[in-house]
C-alpha cells in the first residue's frame, strides 16, 4: 500500500470511529462526605457527624485544607468552619437536632484554584417527619366535582403508527385523547399477537420533552405520556426548547392563586384521562394497571393512584410536589419550592397549594406501592418526601438510596422496574 493509499485509509478509519471515540470527563478531585451512622439516622438530640475524605487520583489527599458548611438541609447552615485533614480523612460536627427532620453539610476543597465541593446528609427520625400542608374538608369533594367533570368530555382517541419505532414484538403509536383543556399525547407500546395483556402508565418529570417507546419487548401495554397539551414525538424539533423557555417557563406557578385555574388541574386529571384511554383498549386485561414515575412524574404517580382506584400498583421515585408549605414553617418544602421567596407567599396561593399537594393525595392511596429515594436530593428534598410517605396508610415500601441525589442508580431504575412488573404477573 503507497504512502498515499495509507493516509486515506487511516483517515477514513477515524471519520468511521469518531462516533465510538469522544472524549469523556471526570472530577479530578473527589470528595466523599456521608454520615458517621452506618445507616446515616440520628436520633432527636444525638450528637451528629459526617466522615469526610478527599481523593486524587484514588488516594487520599494529605493535609487536605477544607470549608464546611452544615444546618437543616435548603435551610442556612448553623455549622461551618474549616478543617485541615492531616491523612485526608476526619469527622465534621454538625450539631444536634431537637426535632425530625436532616442535616445537610456541604464540604468544599480548592486546588490550584479549582473548587470541588460535595454534600452529605444526615436523616433525624425521619420516620416522625409529619406535614406543614392542611387538609382542606371539601379535599375529597373538590376532585370528585373534577372527575364528573372530565366524565362527560369525549375521549376521541387518535393512534399514529411509528413504524420506525415499532418491533418484531411491538408496535409502537404516538396517540392523543381529549382532557378538560385541550389534549393528552404520549406514546404506547402495545403488543403484536392478540391477547389481553397488563398495562403501565408512566408519567412525566418535569420539563418539555418528546418521549420513547417502553418494554417493546414485554408482553405489557405501556403508556408514555406528555402533560402539556403537545406531541410528543417531535424528536429533532427545537419546538421543546423554545416552550421550555418561552410560554411553558414556570409552568408550575401558572394561575397558582386560583384552585379552578391552576396550571396542575389540566396535569392530575389528564393523568386520570390516561387511564381511561388504556381502559378503551381491546388488548387491556381490563384490571392489571400500574403507574410509575420519577420527581415530578412520582408526584404524578401518586395523585393517579389516589384519584383513580383502577390503578392497582404504583411505583414513586423522589416525589415532587410534597408538603409544599414546608418554607412557610422554618423547613424545606418540596418541589417546585413555591413558597421559598416572600413573594409567592400570598393567601390565595397557600391555599390553593393545599388542594394539589401530593401529602393530601397520598393519604388516600390504598393499594401497594414501592417508593424510593437518597437523602441527598436537593430539588426534591427528603423531609418533603418523608412527610408524604408518611402519612401513606396501605401496604408501601421504601426503599433508600442514601447517597442518592435528583438521580438514581441503575440497580434503583431496575429494582422498580422488577417489582411493578412481577406485581402485573409481566416476565
Amino acid at each position: 500500500m503507497t504512502p498515499k493509499k495509507l493516509f486515506l485509509f487511516l483517515l477514513l478509519c477515524l471519520v468511521a470511529t469518531a462516533g465510538f471515540s469522544q472524549s469523556q470527563t471526570g472530577p479530578l478531585i473527589r470528595i466523599m462526605v456521608s454520615p458517621a451512622k452506618a445507616d446515616g439516622i440520628y436520633t432527636t438530640g444525638e450528637e451528629i457527624q459526617f466522615d469526610v475524605a478527599v481523593y486524587k487520583f484514588g488516594k487520599l489527599v494529605p493535609q487536605a485544607a477544607i470549608t464546611f458548611a452544615a444546618g437543616p438541609e435548603m435551610m442556612e447552615p448553623t455549622h461551618s468552619g474549616t478543617l485541615t485533614l492531616k491523612e485526608g480523612t476526619g469527622k465534621i460536627k454538625a450539631g444536634k437536632m431537637s426535632v425530625p427532620g436532616f442535616v445537610r453539610c456541604k464540604v468544599s476543597y480548592t486546588e490550584n484554584g479549582v473548587s470541588y465541593e460535595n454534600t452529605g446528609t444526615a436523616g433525624i427520625e425521619p420516620e416522625q417527619i409529619q406535614p406543614t400542608t392542611k387538609l382542606p374538608e371539601d379535599f375529597r369533594a373538590f376532585w370528585d366535582a373534577k372527575k364528573r367533570e372530565l366524565a362527560d368530555i369525549p375521549l376521541e382517541p387518535t393512534l399514529t403508527l411509528i413504524p420506525e419505532k415499532s418491533t418484531h414484538h411491538s408496535d409502537v403509536y404516538h396517540v392523543s385523547f381529549k382532557n378538560v383543556s385541550g389534549r393528552i399525547y404520549g406514546i404506547l407500546t402495545k403488543p403484536k399477537k392478540p391477547g389481553k395483556y397488563p398495562a403501565l402508565l408512566v408519567v412525566p418529570g418535569a420539563g418539555v420533552r418528546p418521549y420513547q417507546e417502553l418494554h417493546a419487548d414485554k408482553d405489557i401495554i405501556t403508556l408514555q405520556i406528555g402533560i402539556h397539551g403537545v406531541p410528543v414525538n417531535l424528536y429533532q424539533s427545537s419546538l421543546y426548547q423554545d416552550l421550555a423557555q418561552g410560554a411553558l417557563a414556570n409552568y408550575n406557578t401558572f394561575n397558582l392563586e386560583d384552585r379552578e385555574r391552576y396550571y396542575y388541574k389540566r396535569v392530575y386529571l389528564g393523568c386520570i384521562r390516561a387511564v381511561d384511554f388504556i381502559f378503551s383498549l381491546e388488548s387491556f386485561d381490563g384490571t392489571q394497571i400500574g403507574v410509575m414515575g420519577g420527581s415530578q412524574g412520582g408526584a404524578l404517580s401518586i395523585v393517579t393512584a389516589s384519584l383513580d382506584h383502577r390503578i392497582k400498583y404504583l411505583v414513586s421515585y423522589y416525589p415532587a410536589l410534597s408538603d409544599l408549605t414546608g418554607y412557610l414553617h422554618g423547613r424545606a418544602g418540596g418541589w417546585p419550592h413555591l413558597f421559598r421567596n416572600a413573594y409567592t407567599n400570598q393567601t390565595a396561593k397557600i391555599e390553593t397549594s393545599y388542594y394539589y399537594d401530593v401529602v393530601n393525595f397520598a393519604r388516600f392511596v390504598d393499594i401497594p406501592g414501592l417508593y424510593s429515594f437518597g437523602f441527598n436530593d436537593n430539588v426534591c428534598p427528603p423531609t418533603s418526601m418523608y412527610a408524604a410517605y408518611n402519612v401513606i396508610p396501605s401496604e408501601k415500601s421504601l426503599s433508600l438510596y442514601q447517597d442518592a441525589a435528583h438521580w438514581r442508580y441503575a440497580e434503583q431504575s431496575q429494582e422498580g422496574d422488577q417489582w411493578m412488573l412481577e406485581k402485573l404477573g409481566v416476565r
